[in-house]
C-alpha cells in the first residue's frame, strides 16, 4: 500500500511539472512571437501575440502616454527587420495568470527597452494583454 501511494505521488508531481513546463513554453512562445514579430518585421506575428485590445504604456516628458496596439501593428512593416535584437529576461505565472520581462537591444547602437508584459491564458493560450516598456 505505501509502495502504491509512493508511485501515485511520484506520478502526480511529474505531471504537475510537465503541466509548469508546457505552460512556461507556451508563454515563451507568446513572447517570441512578439519579439521576432517586432523586430523581424512580422506584423502578423504580433497579431497572435497581443490581445485586440491591448495598450503599449510608456513615460515621456514626464507623462504616460499610450500608444494602442493596433498602431503598434500597423507601424510593423511586414519584412522590414529592425536590427533589434530580443531576450526574455524573466517570466513568472499562476494558474492563468503570468507576468515577464524582455530586452530589446540594437547591436548598432546603445537603445536598449526593458518591455514588461501582464498575459492570460484562455482556451489554453496565453496572450499579452498590456505591455509597458521604458529605456534602460
Amino acid at each position: 500500500m505505501k509502495i502504491k501511494i509512493l508511485l501515485l505521488s511520484i506520478t502526480l508531481v511529474c505531471i504537475l511539472e510537465a503541466s509548469a513546463q508546457s505552460d512556461t513554453e507556451l508563454i515563451e512562445k507568446t513572447l517570441t512571437d512578439y519579439i521576432e514579430g517586432s523586430t523581424n518585421g512580422q506584423p502578423n506575428r504580433l497579431k497572435e501575440a497581443f490581445h485586440p485590445d491591448l495598450n503599449l504604456y510608456y513615460v515621456r516628458n514626464d507623462e504616460v502616454r499610450v500608444w494602442s496596439g493596433k498602431d503598434y501593428i500597423l507601424d510593423t512593416k511586414e519584412g522590414q527587420p529592425t536590427g533589434e535584437k530580443g531576450k526574455i529576461l524573466s517570466i513568472d505565472y499562476e494558474n492563468n495568470a503570468a507576468m515577464a520581462k524582455v530586452e530589446i537591444f540594437n547591436p548598432q547602437n546603445d537603445n536598449t527597452y526593458i518591455d514588461y508584459f501582464m498575459l492570460l491564458k484562455t482556451e489554453g493560450k496565453w496572450t499579452i494583454i498590456h505591455k509597458m516598456f521604458t529605456k534602460k
